[in-house]
């Protein structure tokens, strides 16, 4: 899992994330080519540039140019994801005695290639579709990457020291989920299989105070639930309305997995238009129970931030964003979050809290799928970054 690759690698966990990506694509956010006929790309009603009426009429083939700006991960990459799109005809129910039509997302076939400036590097595949007797939707992934990125630990007579850490993978996801009934609540099951290898990278010396021996090569397996409430106005560039996500995945040694721990995520976004003003809040916590992987550890997801920098076995963060349309297809953007990281409950009234600050911009890109794009600058703790953005920032 998700958004683009600027959370690519760590949306959920360090390898979650990637699969949140292709998720990302299949639900049909990012249909766009680089070179499309001038008549798809102009839009009838004020002339200006739209990839409304190429997305519509996208059938077949699309090849997905991704730009990645994750700091963490060099601060520069790029890649193409291509996908065969496959369109489904709506369900036909009946509500209350009359006909409704229900939209069913396409089906989704690809593959992905990514590459960044330290040497991360993925090769992926994955399918989207939807069983239509039982309604159910499915998603399946698999694939190989190589992550070059740092951890940090606090040690003693040393301080804050960082971890050069290669991290060699091959992760499998499967899901599926069912909406209940007509509502906007959905529920599912989920299963994540990661078979990986770590080396560290330049002065090792400490590395022992940082990872155990079992870790160095080891098999993760999971098992899983979840649920939300998803009844936002879009699912691009939301305007209003309310998405509410609690999951919990177990590992353990009865399903092939070298970790016994078990983990739970909930988060909430809130929407609210107020004329030009579009206020935002999510609010988002991960918890996780009894001795997992170093890397795959809650971390403070927020923009500036490198990932994986702040980790914990519980990490609790809000962030709050505005977005003033001043323009037809313009917008600023101003956000600020704060988060903290720790391992035990009793640590929480004296954890660090990490504050975080930035504006950026959007455009307009699809008007008909209410879809908005841009660029985030964000100052972190010593650091500033710049994040490119598809629709919402907040894509999980």
């Amino acid at each position: 899992m998700a958004g683009t690759l600027t959370k690519f690698l760590m949306r959920h966990y360090l390898i979650h994330i990637m699969f949140a990506f292709l998720i990302f694509i299949s639900e049909g956010k990012l249909l766009i080519a680089q070179h499309s006929p001038k008549s798809l790309t102009k839009d009838s009603t004020d002339g200006a540039f739209d990839v409304s009426d190429y997305i519509i009429q996208a059938n077949g083939f699309v090849p997905v140019p991704i730009l990645i700006t994750e700091p963490a991960l060099g601060g520069f990459g790029g890649g193409i994801v291509p996908v065969f799109i496959k369109r489904r005809p709506p369900y036909v129910d009946s509500v209350n005695g009359r006909i409704v039509h229900t939209p069913i997302a396409p089906d989704i076939t690809g593959g992905a290639g990514l590459y960044t400036l330290n040497n991360t590097w993925l090769a992926a595949a994955f399918r989207s579709g939807t069983f239509i007797k039982s309604r159910i939707k499915y998603i399946a992934g698999g694939g190989f990457f190589n992550l070059n990125i740092s951890f940090y630990r606090t040690l003693e007579h040393v301080g804050e020291k960082e971890f050069k850490v290669n991290i060699k993978s091959v992760p499998v996801i499967l899901q599926a989920i069912k909406r209940i009934k007509m509502s906007h609540w959905y529920a599912g099951l989920r299963f994540f299989f990661l078979a990986s290898e770590v080396r560290f990278a330049g002065d090792s010396a400490l590395s022992h105070q940082f990872v155990k021996q079992s870790e160095l090569k080891s098999i993760v397996s999971q098992v899983g639930t979840l649920m939300e409430l998803d009844n936002r106005d879009n699912i691009f560039t939301p305007n209003s309305g309310i998405k509410f996500h609690i999951d919990a995945m177990v590992s353990d040694d009865f399903i092939g997995s070298d970790y016994n721990y078990w983990q739970m995520n909930s988060y909430v976004y809130l929407y609210k238009q107020f004329g030009n003003l579009v206020p935002g809040l999510r609010i988002d916590i991960r918890q996780a129970f009894g001795d997992p992987p170093f890397f795959l550890l809650p971390y403070i997801d927020l923009r500036g931030v490198p990932i994986a920098k702040y980790q914990g076995k519980t990490d609790m963060l809000a962030e709050g964003e505005l977005r003033w349309d001043f323009v037809s297809r313009w917008s600023l953007v101003f956000f600020g979050g704060t988060g903290t990281a720790f391992d035990q409950w009793n640590e929480f009234d004296s954890s660090k809290w990490i504050a975080t600050v930035g504006s950026g911009f959007r455009y307009m890109l699809a008007r008909k799928f209410k879809l908005r794009v841009g660029l985030d600058f964000a100052k972190g703790p010593g650091t500033w970054a710049y994040y490119i953005v598809f629709g919402s920032n907040w894509g999980k």
